[in-house]
């Protein structure tokens, strides 16, 4: 408990959100789907952080109501006008094709090309990510500025591209805690060039695994870093066991942007990681919202089925949709920054730290208030805390502390910070007034 808190106060943010946004460089050029080759060299870059673990389930796998689809690939791919210019080339952006498109290489007319185009009026400059996983198509995503000159006459169409048997790749880092009971932390990786929705999710999460490891800890912090939607329920069908340990969770999505943070709550609503959430935003001092669940946006949706129903929210700055650089090629490096990544990142920090310190105590003296004065805790300072403040959250903790209420419950109740509830906790517990709470679960 004390190294959490110990770890996040001394930890150079700086330092932290300049490494993230780094990773996110390196990242950022590799063209990635839900399969192939681009997630195996995400996962090598974020191995260099943590030695996560990286998993194959073979093509075909049935997984729930689901299958794991054909291994996608891509090489190159261009399209060339009437005179013989290129005016579409997947090497200047990964986010040209269609992702999961099939291999072609003809000749088509302008009407026949159009319907297999992807553009954006409203933001002509832009190109948009589209994706075509479960239906056998292809296509490009260009400027809508390209679109509008298109002229009349044939077109040669370029994609090399596989949908071969092989496997989809995910990684996974178990960070050992004192008990088997888990925090999950989930994100997605099988964005190509998007730096918000999701690099910033990947580096963030990757961060904290980093720190987290070695540090003295109750819970074990499961992190995966798995592609979007049959990722997670690929990873539940083979781990039903394992999902069963997990008391808490987060899906780490789009954190590198300026907007005011989100949480989504879990279907549980009023589970205790919402309730640390919204307690953590509250005390944190920046704009946020907390919205109840929805069944469709994230993995969150997975992790929440009535069939496994765990308490997993999903912690974000701005929604997915609702920035319109969302899913198109202004989703790019300029958009995120290091000191959003460590923002984000020290929210995270402080959402573990409160699950790792979040006990029940036992007034072992409660008819009427003890005396403090002997046993030193009159007027006595804790920490950085004023007497008045400090002496207020003592009583508080001796008041509520029946066995049944939190450290969290009581810094609700109370409408103080959760650290100075805690160091009260701390203070009474080296005296014969407070007895050690619960194990996690």
């Amino acid at each position: 408990m004390h190294g959490i808190q110990k770890n996040i106060r001394t930890l150079n943010l700086n330092t932290q959100s300049e490494e993230m946004y780094r990773q996110i460089e390196k990242l950022y050029p590799i063209c990635r789907s839900i399969t192939g080759d681009g997630v195996r060299k995400t996962l090598d870059i974020l191995q260099e952080g943590i030695p996560l673990t990286k998993h194959e389930v073979e093509t075909g796998t049935k997984v729930f109501d689901w299958k794991v689809p054909l291994e996608w690939n891509i090489r190159d791919a261009y399209l060339i006008d009437p005179d013989g210019e290129k005016i579409v080339d997947f090497k200047e952006s990964n986010l040209h094709v269609l992702s999961y498109s099939s291999p072609i290489h003809r000749t088509v007319s302008l009407d026949e090309l159009k319907q297999h185009l992807f553009s954006l009026p409203d933001h002509p400059d832009w190109i948009p990510y589209r994706t075509s996983y479960y239906s056998e198509n292809w296509g490009f995503c260009i400027r809508h500025n390209q679109f509008e000159k298109l002229s009349e006459g044939d077109y040669e169409v370029f994609i090399d591209s596989s949908l071969e048997q092989g496997h989809l790749t995910y990684g996974e880092y178990v960070v050992e805690g004192q008990t088997d009971l888990e925090v999950l932390i989930s994100t997605h990786i099988c964005h190509p060039s998007l730096c918000n929705d999701n690099l910033s999710g990947n580096v963030v999460s990757a961060k904290l695994a980093e720190i987290l490891t070695g540090l003295p800890l109750r819970y074990t912090y499961r992190f995966l870093f798995i592609p979007g939607t049959i990722g997670s329920i690929t990873w539940l069908a083979l781990n039903e066991p394992i999902a069963s340990r997990i008391r808490h969770g987060l899906v780490a999505v789009c954190l590198g942007d300026a907007g005011r943070f989100t949480y989504k709550k879990s279907r549980q609503g009023n589970a205790e990681i919402d309730q640390v959430v919204a307690h953590v935003l509250k005390q944190s001092g920046y704009p946020f919202r907390i919205i109840d669940f929805f069944p469709f946006g994230y993995d969150e949706r997975q992790y929440c089925s009535p069939g496994f129903n765990l308490p997993v929210g999903c912690l974000m700055r701005t929604p997915h949709g609702e920035f319109p650089e969302y899913h198109t090629s202004a989703d790019n490096l300029d958009f995120v920054s290091p000191e959003n990544l460590a923002l984000s990142l020290s929210m995270y920090l402080q959402v573990v730290d409160v699950l790792e310190s979040n006990s029940r105590f036992l007034n072992t003296n409660p008819k009427c208030e003890p005396k403090l004065g002997k046993r030193g805790l009159y007027g006595n300072i804790g920490g950085n805390y004023d007497s008045h403040t400090f002496q207020l959250a003592i009583l508080w903790v001796l008041n509520q502390s029946d066995g049944e209420n939190t450290l969290l419950d009581i810094a609700r109740k109370s409408g103080l910070g959760f650290d100075l509830i805690k160091a009260a906790a701390a203070a009474l517990s080296k005296t014969d007034l407070l007895k050690s709470g619960d194990n996690p679960g």
